[in-house]
């Protein structure tokens, strides 16, 4: 009761926090309190013995492989000194501050605060990266505290457990010794790591290799082998491994790449609610309380004096600005990985015999508390106040410059909004430069490209070129890479493929108020038999229904073929067309007529209700 009532008040909590947008953590932390023993009693993690211990290891295995996915080389590239530098330089700052304020405001012995400040290194990416995708920031912030919070967590984890080992058995030799397996066990770990994605990610590259439907559970079971066999040969390099297969795998090309990283973000909230409730749970907040402001003190230490020291001291001499380098001292909310490996540590302390466990862990979940309040409800203003937070998505991004998605173009624009373009045809790109439309020159599935169009600022992405896959390929990416909201692909009567399945799977939307013949628009327009018109739906007429466009299947639809919708202005909102998109009363269509077929085209709109403007 106990597994299955922490799964789902895990999933329920996280549910509420998304609506409410504020850190899925911090309904967690109280979830877990109120249904653990000094709350209602219902969930009691030590009935699971060392079962709780077990599932720990392997959530958080799969936690991290998730996080390296989605750690793209384009951008780590551009921001490797900082990287670099807060997982070394800045996660032994803030061992030792940490270690420092716990010793001097606690009075704890030198090694029980030193153990804290190694706990209290790692970030929480489970926290960081849903709060930097809320806040949209720029690209150079975001990058750094996604980067920092997934690398640093086998850091810390590792750091931990060595400073856990000089603590049980101190000396010369032991320190000596605990380095030099330290770093064994990075090497080790991710020497494997990179091999194993690597080939794992050439094996989902075979189409017969994996069957249809098996890639992900296939995936699931090789990240939890990899960790646990890299522990069997070299202890905590699991947590190194299962890092570096994600990151060399998130880089690669797949064929079921977007339905694994969906997969993995879903298992990953899963064990997210399921660990932290249980480890919340497992806390006395009689234990947190004895701490009293002393251990508040030690927090507000973090964060406000280790944590800016490190970032000033590991950013010293980067590209960000002093803005940026200002809210990546905001953002350090500790996480699952902190809570997990706190647990692991109190237990092998008090195995020891030593005391200082339970004090240990309550002073880190009143960290993860503190900090993830702080971070999860006061990034917005900070964010703002600095200044690096992007603004609001308003523009929309077309692929293909031609007649048809010049017209559009032009009605956005009218209506107020912005408009870029993307072709690799030199003659596409002066057409659309001469009307004065933005227009990016290259690749348009490369990431570089759709960076240099700022597809973090764009609200909508169409898919316009007579190359249907190419289309579909566009707006998956947009939406995958740059979180790009809405995506419209064309379809073609009589036409498949991977745009029509994107529009069937709910993952874009159909263009236009019907499949359509571009090429046949194209010759019309180039022989000047196209009249722009206005037209309102004034409701149904006795019969219609109100669609713009005929639904037969036939290629010689009169519907598809006489006229088509651009898009549809209702009270101030201009929308583009699409053939979900249903006709209220009032709205008006801004509609392609075939000029020699106006007569039909009339007539046929006027039995569904619609009513010429201009």
């Amino acid at each position: 009761m106990s597994l299955a009532l922490a799964l789902a008040v895990g999933v329920i909590a996280q549910t509420l926090a998304r609506h409410v947008r504020i850190p899925g953590i911090v309904l967690l932390l109280l979830a877990g309190v109120a249904l653990g023993p000094d709350g209602f009693g219902w969930i009691q993690p030590r009935s699971l013995g060392e079962g709780l211990l077990v599932m720990v290891d392997l959530a958080v295995a799969v936690i991290l492989f998730e996080g390296g996915l989605n750690l793209q080389a384009s951008r780590l590239r551009r921001e490797q000194g900082p990287i670099r530098r807060l997982v070394t330089v800045g996660a032994l700052i803030t061992l030792l501050g940490g270690g420092l304020a716990a010793w001097w405001l606690l009075g704890w012995s030198v090694s029980l605060a030193v153990l804290f400040g190694s706990l209290v290194v790692v970030t929480g990416p489970t926290v960081v990266g849903p709060i930097v995708a809320s806040l949209r920031l720029r690209s150079r912030p975001a990058t750094v505290l996604e980067a920092e919070g997934v690398l640093i967590d086998p850091v810390g984890a590792i750091l931990a457990l060595l400073v856990l080992e000089i603590v049980l058995a101190p000396g010369a030799g032991t320190v000596a010794t605990s380095v030099r397996d330290g770093l064994l066990r990075f090497a080790f770990g991710g020497a494997v790591g990179i091999v194993a994605g690597y080939a794992l990610g050439r094996l989902l590259r075979l189409r017969n290799a994996v069957p249809e439907g098996f890639g992900n559970i296939f995936v699931l079971a090789f990240v939890l082998l990899l960790f646990e066999s890299c522990e069997a040969v070299v202890s905590l390099s699991g947590l190194v491994a299962v890092t570096f297969a994600g990151v060399a795998m998130g880089n690669m090309e797949t064929r079921i790449d977007r339905d694994l990283r969906e997969f993995k973000e879903e298992i990953t909230i899963l064990l997210i609610g399921l660990i932290f409730v249980m480890l919340a749970a497992d806390i006395r907040l009689a234990d947190v309380e004895a701490l009293g402001l002393p251990g508040l003190g030690v927090v507000a230490a973090l964060v406000f004096v280790v944590r800016p020291i490190t970032v000033a001291l590991c950013t010293l001499g980067s590209e960000l600005d002093w803005r940026e380098r200002s809210f990546i001292a905001w953002m350090a909310p500790r996480g699952i990985v902190a809570a997990a490996v706190a647990s692991v540590v109190a237990v092998k302390l008090d195995a020891a015999g030593m005391p200082g466990g339970t004090e240990l862990r309550a002073l880190v979940f009143l960290t993860i508390a503190v900090t993830v309040l702080q971070a999860g409800l006061g990034s917005a203003l900070v964010g703002k106040w600095l200044g690096v937070r992007l603004p609001g998505r308003d523009s929309v991004a077309i692929l293909g410059v031609h007649a048809l998605s010049l017209a559009l173009a032009r009605a956005l624009r009218d209506a107020g909004k912005p408009v870029v373009f993307l072709d690799s045809n030199p003659q596409n790109v002066r057409r659309a430069e001469e009307e004065g439309f933005p227009v990016v020159f290259g690749n348009a599935v490369l990431e570089r490209t759709l960076q240099r169009g700022g597809f973090d600022r764009v609200q909508s992405v169409l898919g316009l070129t007579a190359n249907l896959s190419l289309n579909a390929v566009f707006v998956e990416r947009a939406h995958s890479r740059f979180g790009v909201p809405e995506t419209f692909v064309v379809t073609v009567r009589g036409r498949r493929g991977l745009s029509r399945e994107l529009v069937e799977k709910g993952d874009a939307r159909a263009l236009f108020d019907a499949p359509i013949d571009l090429e046949r628009w194209e010759v019309r327009e180039r022989r000047g038999e196209i009249e722009v018109g206005e037209w309102r739906f004034d409701g149904l007429a006795p019969g219609g229904d109100g669609s713009l466009a005929d639904d037969s299947p036939a290629d010689d639809s009169p519907g598809e073929d006489v006229s088509l919708a651009l898009c549809l202005l209702r009270g101030e909102t201009l929308h583009i067309m699409s053939q979900d998109l249903v006709p209220e009363v009032g709205d008006v269509a801004t509609l392609w007529l075939h000029e020699p077929s106006r007569g039909e085209a009339e007539r046929i709109l006027a039995t569904r209700g619609w009513t010429r403007l201009s």
